[in-house]
């Protein structure tokens, strides 16, 4: 054990052991954020998220936890809302920026390295704390493509993935019952199963966001009604 150890808790400082505790902190937010997961189907990418409505007046529709970046990318994300929020705007900036100067659509691959970049800015100066966020992004370019960026600003690629409170378990399960060739409708119902599994809340049409990316359709957020004929 070092002496004062809270010299290294006060910025963005390593540990004698290797530690930013900022950013353990920021992690530890996201694994109290819900549920959501991404998985590649045989020719789109599925986001399913579980929006943690504990207030009883509140009003469903006003809970949004799956985006739209552009025609072709998607987000998803777990943690501190205003973060993510924030992260969405600089996507959307980003992407609309490209296509203005190259006339052409971002790739999932270049977005997520950006918006990585960005995070990473957040873990490395004084007077700056992480963002307390995970995200999830997905798109179709050339393929189905589909990314995590953990609050650390790492950024990996995925088949199946899940962020939020139920990670670890959801992660088990994609291991054992996820295969690389499901349909779309397939694909849909393994994430829903998984989420029902791992959340204490009832799932129904109202907390619950899915969206599909796919080259044919681009970017579909499911209406409730939609929603429902899976559950």
């Amino acid at each position: 054990m070092y002496p004062n150890m809270q010299a290294y808790d006060r910025g963005a400082m390593f540990s004698p052991d290797g530690r930013l505790f900022q950013v353990d902190y920021a992690r530890e937010a996201v694994r109290k954020g819900a549920t959501s997961l991404g998985l590649l189907s045989d020719d789109a990418v599925v986001l399913i998220a579980h929006k943690s409505i504990t207030e009883p007046l509140a009003i469903p529709s006003t809970v949004q936890k799956i985006f739209r970046i552009d025609a072709n990318i998607g987000v998803t994300y777990s943690g501190l809302v205003s973060d993510g929020l924030h992260l969405i705007n600089i996507m959307r900036v980003h992407t609309q920026t490209h296509r203005m100067v190259y006339n052409e659509t971002e790739s999932v691959e270049a977005i997520a390295k950006e918006v990585s970049e960005e995070m990473q800015v957040a873990t490395q100066y004084g007077g700056l704390r992480p963002y307390a966020i995970s995200l999830l992004i997905g798109g179709y370019d050339n393929s189905p493509k589909l990314y995590e960026i953990d609050a650390g600003a790492s950024f990996l690629g995925y088949m199946a993935d899940a962020i939020g409170q139920g990670k670890i378990q959801a992660q088990e399960l994609l291991t054992k019952e996820y295969k690389t060739d499901m349909s779309v409708d397939d694909t849909i119902t393994l994430g829903i199963s998984v989420i029902k599994k791992v959340v204490d809340q009832k799932i129904n049409e109202l907390n619950m966001d899915i969206a599909t990316i796919s080259k044919d359709e681009g970017y579909s957020l499911f209406s409730p009604e939609k929603i429902k004929k899976y559950l």
